[in-house]
């Protein structure tokens, strides 16, 4: 895909910072690799150099794994403020280069929902990034509610971003943990999203997803098989893979025919964004990124111009060029009068496998 197919430039959602104190602040916790990959080295330079090669005109910055609390409640807000005040003078710097998606002082709800708010309404960030556990707490747990209630009132983009659950870094694999263990984060904090109720309690918010969504595009229909469990079906009133319809997702280490195709299965096409993970993905990554996404099968040039830069800007309009048209922006999701009578119609059936699987 070569830089004149997207006259107005791509807009790259999944693109890292790392400001001097952030990375000083890494290394007086002992984190010097992150889940498996050392830190890397980044300057705003290095971003628009690759930005320049690559015909990305907007990257949507933000901090990656393992987030900014490492243990004191105190030191994981300033830290976070002190980033997204860097993420907003970042942007001031470079008019129309950069914007940011906000992190925040989690699992501290009370915390997060704070910065979120000084983030969001004062210093103009686009969005929020939300790991998909923090601390051993994953999205969709009932003590993130007041953080979820501030989101879902400014109808705010969160990119959910994996992180190492204990968990995963117990198993004994000799994998660095971006391997394998970043995709089950994603998928186990989107499930819980769903299970929980959150995306139903919290419609307005809307998600997007890093590396292609994890598995959970591949074991979407396994996943619905929750719409026989009463205990869970009750959470997700449209069904389990209406549910996971409603997350985007982006491509960022994922530029494959066989991810492409199961997502583009799934999903509306305008749900997948385009998304490079630098620096963590180094240039020569990118580059390779770049490379699949432009012989991707069965994409035309207004699915590769989609993908590239509008979808982004349905979720993003003020990255607009001067008169670019943009897309309509996706409403929250309803569950209509026809959906409600088609799930009170199915609860007998539910309950008779319930009461079978039981036995």
């Amino acid at each position: 895909m070569s830089t004149a197919q997207v006259p107005a430039g791509r807009i790259d959602v999944h693109h890292h910072l790392l400001p001097p104190f952030y990375v000083e602040a890494l290394a007086r916790h002992g984190q010097r690799r992150v889940a498996g990959a050392a830190v890397p080295a980044w300057t705003p330079e290095r971003s628009l150099s690759l930005m320049d090669l690559h015909g990305i005109r907007t990257a949507l910055v933000s901090i990656s794994a393992p987030g900014v609390h490492f243990g004191d409640d105190a030191e994981a807000a300033r830290l976070a403020r002190a980033c997204n005040e860097y993420a907003a003078e970042l942007g001031a710097d470079h008019p129309g280069r950069f914007g940011s998606f906000a992190v925040l002082p989690m699992p501290c709800a009370g915390l997060a929902a704070a910065e979120a708010v000084h983030a969001l309404d004062t210093l103009g960030a686009d969005g929020v990034v939300l790991l998909g556990s923090s601390r051993g707490v994953f999205l969709g747990h009932p003590d993130l509610d007041e953080l979820m209630a501030e989101l879902d009132r400014r109808s705010a983009t969160v990119f959910v971003h994996p992180n190492l659950h204990a968990t995963s870094e117990t198993l004994g694999l000799e994998l660095p943990g971006f391997l394998l263990e970043f995709l089950c984060d994603t998928t186990r904090a989107a499930t819980n999203l769903i299970i929980s109720g959150t995306l139903e309690r919290y419609p307005r918010i809307r998600w997007i997803l890093a590396h292609a969504g994890g598995f959970l595009p591949y074991i979407a229909w396994r996943l619905s098989l929750a719409n026989f469990m009463p205990e869970l079906s009750e959470r997700a009133p449209a069904g389990i893979l209406d549910s996971i319809r409603r997350f985007y997702f982006d491509t960022a280490l994922s530029p494959s025919p066989y991810a492409m195709a199961a997502l583009e299965r799934l999903v509306d096409p305008t749900h997948i964004l385009f998304g490079s993970d630098f620096p963590f993905a180094p240039e020569p990554v990118t580059a390779a990124q770049m490379h699949e996404l432009g012989r991707m099968p069965g994409w035309d040039d207004t699915m590769r111009d989609g993908v590239a830069r509008r979808h982004a800007l349905a979720l993003f309009p003020r990255l607009a060029a001067v008169g670019e048209n943009v897309p309509a922006a996706p409403e929250a999701p309803r569950v209509t009068l026809g959906i409600r009578a088609k799930r009170a119609m199915l609860k007998p059936v539910v309950r008779v496998l319930s009461r079978l699987r039981e036995r």
